[in-house]
């Protein structure tokens, strides 16, 4: 079998209990196809850069996969269909990173520099001036 990292944006207005359930099910589907999700992270709902079908932030999840061609083509055509499923991708790798993914990793540092306070002005080296035209 193969491995996959797959991750998918779900629309903003549905609870995190229901992603987790999308996720479910997603998991379901791979499982009746003989694959399996090794990991599922939910990396929390997040701005987009530009709205897709009038949605302005999505539920990002990451699931990494080992499961066959077949399962995977079955999970992403009962992706098209779901309407709460904004987009997803789903690229086929050599390994799988074992341990939390960057953007877990990213969310940790960030909330150990929030304990020690930002820089005076800001953060860019002085104070701000208005702008002149």
């Amino acid at each position: 079998m193969a491995l996959y990292e797959h991750i998918f944006l779900a629309r903003q207005d549905v609870s995190q209990q229901q992603v987790e359930e999308l996720t479910a099910a997603l998991t379901e589907v791979l499982a009746a196809g003989g694959g399996k999700v090794t990991k599922n992270e939910y990396w929390g709902l997040k701005g987009l850069s530009y709205r897709i079908r009038k949605n302005r932030k999505a539920h990002y999840t990451l699931l990494n996969i080992d499961a066959s061609a077949p399962a995977v083509a079955e999970m992403e055509r009962q992706m098209r269909i779901n309407e709460d499923i904004l987009r997803f991708m789903t690229v086929r790798v050599d390994e799988l990173e074992e341990g939390p993914s960057a953007m877990m990793q990213k969310r940790d540092r960030d909330d150990r520099d929030g304990d020690r306070g930002g820089r005076p002005g800001g953060g860019f080296g002085g104070e701000r001036r208005p702008r002149r035209f």
